[in-house]
């Protein structure tokens, strides 16, 4: 294993002179001399003639510090545990996650409101949502391979800027054409924001990882409600321009807050960077209270492929893991955002939960449209609260079955759940706890799929790896307004038995997952 550097700090054990000469076994005489001159500072024992890596060789082993006394990132991390550092990065990224909930939030008010103001057909409305999942899925591969060859912060705060600055421009899109595009842009700039838990999942010990990494959606469903709350004090009186225009306040503090993020140990580590991955665990030890390991840093995982290649997550030992994820992002993407759009359209049904059925193209003047009202984004707020009590459940179950049967349960009690739609009801209670049941534990899987996603990834992989599992869930969201915005007209029945049938191919597809990452370290 190469060396990239060391770190002497406050020693965690002290040997005797003596110990420390027999380990050591130094056997030049210059040496010697600077054994029995070790109250000096070991650099300066050092013959200045010598490469920097040899001088902090020598300065180990002056330092009594012998070839054994080594660590890498994955132990400083554990080593140094969680604490405020911890917690300071949980709340940044978690601003990063609650801007971006915000966003997708907005498409199951936008659409709706454009149907009415502007006479939108469903195809129309179903292709401005599917614009932005396209640009979601066109970037995500392109985001995970800038942030594995530049860093996750880098990246993260130029998809930031972006993403503010084409939301704000939405607001004063004037033509179809032109909010198509601008949504289209900011789709493109979501594609980076699960990176942002690539950078978190690094900075977590292996104990804490899968119930922070789910904890960090709290943030989402925060993000979620937010933005219901917001439509329902905005909508009327200032329309969807106000509520696109404010929707960007989060996004502009989250880039004014984001120099304070820092950038991966395990990605400098991995890029030769040894001195700032050192400045950074120093960081975590100074902020959490804790000793720095004493030894040389090495790494462990160094891959013996390019950094950040799509093609190199199909190489035999990640073939089928690649495959299945891929399948899982996007048959989970498919049915949440299925689940989010199919709410509004539901609720706008007269009489019923079928009677909105074969009413395609009928409510396309202003005449015949109904928009959103208050009691309509109150029971859409009590959908969304849902995710809590899915954030909740995969947090009691996922260090208890494991990562592969967590995401396969929820399925199958999303599959449950959804059936009762078929029954023709008229009681809206009943139908929002349907969708909340629903929505909640839809949400769940994609929770523990960010969860798992990162474990089974390399470092050297781990971010491209999260950013095509990204982009495949944002092609099964590009595909899922076809069936919640046009097919519900034509048949809720229908509609409900395709994402059945979805999740039901994704169960298989979760327990077919060749590793377990419970417990695991993560490489």
């Amino acid at each position: 294993m190469p060396v990239l550097g060391c770190q002497t700090a406050t020693m965690n054990r002290i040997r005797s002179n003596s110990e420390a000469y027999e380990e050591s076994e130094i056997s030049s005489n210059e040496a010697k001399d600077s054994y029995d001159g070790f109250s000096s500072s070991p650099s300066s024992s050092a013959p200045t003639s010598l490469d920097p890596g040899a001088q902090i060789e020598m300065s180990a082993a002056v330092s009594g510090v012998v070839p054994d006394d080594t660590f890498t990132v994955d132990q400083a991390v554990n080593a140094l545990g969680f604490g405020k550092f911890q917690i300071k990065l949980s709340l940044i990224t978690g601003l990063c996650w609650m801007a971006d909930s915000m966003e997708m939030m907005i498409l199951a008010i936008l659409g709706p409101a454009l149907h009415c103001d502007w006479h939108l057909s469903e195809w129309k409305q179903a292709f401005l949502t599917t614009a932005v999942f396209i640009g979601m899925m066109l970037s995500s591969a392109f985001w995970g391979n800038l942030s594995d060859k530049y860093g996750r912060k880098r990246s993260l705060r130029l998809a930031a800027v972006m993403l503010a600055y084409w939301g704000l421009l939405s607001a004063f899109a004037p033509t179809y054409n032109w909010i198509v595009l601008l949504r289209g842009l900011v789709g493109f700039a979501i594609g980076c924001v699960p990176q942002s838990v690539t950078l978190y999942a690094e900075f977590l010990p292996a104990q804490q990882r899968g119930k922070c990494v789910v904890l960090l959606d709290c943030f989402w469903a925060v993000g979620a409600c937010a933005e219901v709350i917001l439509a329902l004090w905005v909508m009327p009186t200032m329309g969807w321009t106000g509520l696109l225009g404010l929707s960007t306040l989060p996004l502009i503090f989250f880039v004014l807050v984001s120099q304070w993020l820092p950038e991966s140990a395990r990605f400098d580590a991995t890029s030769g960077d040894s001195e700032k991955a050192l400045a950074t665990l120093q960081k975590i030890a100074d902020e959490n209270g804790k000793p720095m390991l004493l030894g040389r840093l090495i790494v462990d995982d160094v891959a013996q492929m390019n950094r950040g290649r799509i093609r190199d997550l199909l190489v035999q030992d990640l073939k089928w893991t690649t495959l299945l994820l891929w399948f899982i992002w996007s048959s989970c993407a498919f049915c949440y955002y299925g689940i989010v759009l199919m709410t509004t359209e539901l609720f706008e049904a007269k009489g019923n939960l079928c009677s909105i059925s074969g009413t395609e193209g009928v409510y396309t003047c202003s005449a015949d449209c109904r928009p959103l009202n208050s009691e309509d984004y109150l029971d859409l707020l009590w959908t969304t609260l849902a995710e809590f009590p899915g954030i909740f459940f995969t947090i009691l179950v996922i260090e208890r079955l494991g990562r592969k049967k967590t995401m396969a349960l929820e399925f199958i009690i999303f599959v449950v759940s959804i059936i009762f739609l078929f029954i023709c009801t008229s009681n809206r209670s009943w139908l929002t706890f349907i969708l909340f049941v629903a929505r909640g534990i839809i949400s769940g899987v994609f929770q523990a799929a960010y969860v798992y996603t990162p474990e089974v990834y390399p470092t050297s992989l781990r971010a491209v790896g999260v950013g095509t599992c990204s982009g495949m869930a944002r092609f099964g969201a590009m595909l899922t307004p076809l069936v919640a915005q046009v097919m519900t007209r034509t048949s809720v029945h229908l509609a409900t038995a395709t994402y059945g049938i979805v999740a039901l191919l994704a169960i298989t597809a979760a327990l077919m997952l060749p590793i377990e990452t419970r417990g695991r370290a993560m490489t």
